[in-house]
This record gives structure tokens, sequence and C-alpha cells, in this order.
């Protein structure tokens, strides 16, 4: 998959700079044509020599060194990239890159290139959490810069946590998936058709400042809405609070509810051919939501709880011609709760998983999952992006909805 494919490897001033040896080793066995470009900092960790060994191409890291009279290297590094990944990335060069800082070899290619970008980030847990790099690596998925999120454990500094930059095996698999779905064109399985998509988790308000929610990143329902609208579908997602920016060319309604969204999708319904349910919507939420912040008293406080609006039921007594699916995130007894839901909810697929299971819970960039109809188990899928499991989910729909094939 990528041999041939031409890959610039930004390493940056981290102690991970010393598994970008190792990845560099793994992309050259498996026919890629690496050019690693350093930070200074980099150099502190990891010696130019090093990855000039592994990659069998000079190594650039200053921006003047210009080694060829017949081009300028870092925009000859910029247009000869069929990808470029920078790993490990610092919260520096995430800066660098989302303020369109130009001031070293590296982050002038970044400016200058074309070509898809990835980033594994490497950094401290409280610096990983920190606002600013928040917003920042925000700032640069919603330009179409792909992260390759960092794993959590013990890190160089003695903390726990998330930051440790992801094990060069991984990121390979990831780059080598990438390249996979580049040299498929998915076919407009679904076009002309009308789908709502929702994605995230509901905010029930506790008072002006605080709310009920949950752990749903929204990643799911937005690779559902990005593969629907590749799959030629006019896509709606509506989106409460998510983490990732949502894809470009889909209607994006934003709520915060149970009850906000219930309305948001009624709105669209009565032409809707396919409503799929991929949000975390909460179960319950505070009787009565307090207009001013609420002040702290005594030892204890009882919050009174009633039951939200069951939008997938509601949908499931009101549909007509729509084809409904739903999402049952589990912890025990998967198959069944989920056989259970289905039927009580009147869908016609239910995608479960196991949220306890690595790889498949909340945040994840993978997921796996069981797809479901009124028969019982339409397939199993193995650990797969959520992208990847977007695709085969719609795929089987578009078989029920439209009577088409892949």
């Amino acid at each position: 998959m990528l041999n041939g494919k031409k890959i610039v490897l930004g390493v940056t001033g981290g102690i991970a700079a010393y598994k970008a040896a190792t990845l560099c080793s793994k992309l050259v066995q498996k026919g890629a044509d690496v050019h690693v470009i350093m930070t200074s900092s980099a150099q502190q960790f990891i010696t130019e020599l090093t990855l000039q060994s592994l990659s069998k191409n000079p190594v650039y890291s200053d921006t003047f060194d210009e080694r060829e009279p017949s081009v300028v290297s870092h925009i000859n590094l910029a247009d000869l990239a069929d990808l470029v990944i920078v790993a490990p990335a610092t919260a520096n060069m995430i800066a660098k890159m989302a303020h369109g800082l130009a001031d070293d070899m590296l982050s002038t290619t970044l400016l200058a290139t074309t070509a898809p970008i990835m980033v594994a980030p490497a950094m401290n847990v409280h610096m990983y959490q920190h606002p600013a790099v928040i917003e920042n690596m925000r700032i640069l998925e919603s330009r179409g810069v792909s992260f390759i999120e960092p794993g959590e454990g013990l890190l160089a500094c003695g903390y726990v946590g998330k930051g440790r930059m992801e094990e060069p095996e991984s990121i390979v698999q990831v780059i080598e998936q990438y390249f996979a779905e580049v040299g498929q064109v998915k076919p407009r399985l679904l076009e002309g058709k009308k789908i709502i998509v929702t994605a995230g988790g509901t905010i029930e308000r506790i008072d002006p400042v605080r709310y009920i929610t949950n752990d749903s990143s929204g990643k799911m329902g937005i690779a559902i809405a990005k593969v629907a609208r590749d799959m030629g579908a006019e896509v709606y997602l509506v989106a409460g609070h998510i983490d990732v920016a949502p894809p470009k060319d889909i209607h994006v309604i934003p709520v915060q509810s149970a009850q906000d969204m219930y309305d948001a999708i009624l709105a669209l319904w009565e032409d809707t051919d396919v409503v799929i349910k991929a949000a975390a919507v909460a179960d319950y939420r505070p009787r009565n939501a307090a207009d001013q912040k609420m002040k702290k008293s005594g030892e204890t406080m009882t919050l009174e709880m009633v039951k939200t609006v069951d939008i997938l039921e509601q949908l499931g007594r009101m549909k007509k011609s729509q084809f409904l699916v739903g999402f049952a995130a589990e912890t025990n007894d998967v198959e069944t709760y989920t056989r259970e839901k289905l039927i009580r909810k009147n869908c016609d697929l239910m995608v479960a998983n196991d949220v306890t299971t690595e790889g498949a819970g909340f945040r994840s960039d993978t997921n796996i999952v069981q797809i479901h109809d009124r028969n019982g188990l339409v397939e199993q899928l193995p650990m797969l992006s959520k992208e990847e499991v977007a695709h085969r989910l719609l795929t089987i729909m578009a078989e029920r909805v439209c009577g088409v094939h892949s």
C-alpha cells in the first residue's frame, strides 16, 4: 500500500522523537520514500545521521541549507509529498501550524504543502488539555488536518495521563488505511437521499454554569455524516456537544438538550429518507433548571431528575417510509439489550458496541460494532476506524433503502 509513496516526516523536539526513528524505519520497510525534516529542538533528542541512515535520504533542518541549486528545498519537499506527517508534534509546532507561522524548515514546508497532513501529538497531559492547545487542534481539524490521538500512560515527565505519542506500528496502520481509502472511489449509493445524522452528547442544564452530559465526542456521528455526504446524500447533522469539527458541505444544526435535538429532527422529519441516531442523549434532566447560579449551601444537594424525551422511540412510533438506525452503547449482554432496544424502538437497524472494550469506547478513533436487524446479527465488524465503520453501515443501509449493491 505504501510502495513508492513519498512521505515527509516532520520530527519536533520532545522525548518521543526517539519513536520517529522506528516510524521512519517501518515506513521505509513498507516501501515508502521517506524525507525527514527535523526542528533544532528535535536534534537535541535524536541525530540527523540516525534518520538519514534509516530513510536513505538527506535529512533537512535548516531552511537556508540549499543543497540543490535547481530547487528551493522547502518548496520541493512540499510539492513532492503524497503525505506529510508530524510525529511527534509538540504543542509549539501545533500552535505554529494553527496560526500560519513559518520560522523554521518544518513549519515553512507545512505552510507550503498542499498534501494531506497528519499530526501525532506528544506532550505533558496538562499541556494536551490546555484550552489553547485544544483550540489550535480544532482550528487545524477544521482545515482538514488529521490527528492521531496520543495514548494514555506514564509520561516521561512522571505524570500519568494522555499525551504519549501513539506507537509507530499504529501510526503506520493509520497511514496505510489513508492510502487504501484514497485509492477507492466510494460509490454514490445514496444519491438523492435526505439523511439526518445526530452526533455528540446532549447537555441538560442545572443552572447557567452547570450541566449534565456524557463522554460522547461525536466522532462516530461525524464520520457517518462525512461518508453519507461522499455517497451522494444530502446530509443534515444535528450536533450536540462535539469535540471535532464537522465536515464541509453538510447542513449543521447545533443543539444542546435532548428536547432541542428532538425538535430539530421533527422540523426535518416529513421528507427525510433516513435518520441515524448516533448521538448519546441524556436519559434524565433536572426537573427545574435554575435561572441563576445555584449557591453552595449545606453538605449535600439533591436534584430531582425526570426522563428526557426518548427520541428514538418517538421516531419509531411516527415513522412511515423513513428508515431508522439506532445505536446501543452497552457494557454487558450486548446482543440481548440490542435486540430488545431495536424491537421496542421500531428501528430497522441497530448498531451496538461494548464501550468497556478497548478501541470501542467514547472518544476513540476506532470502534468495534455489531449491526443487527429484526432477524438478528447482520454483521460483526472487527476494530476499524470510525469512518470505515460508517462506510460499512451505510453500505448495508443503502442495500435496504435503495435496493442497490456496492
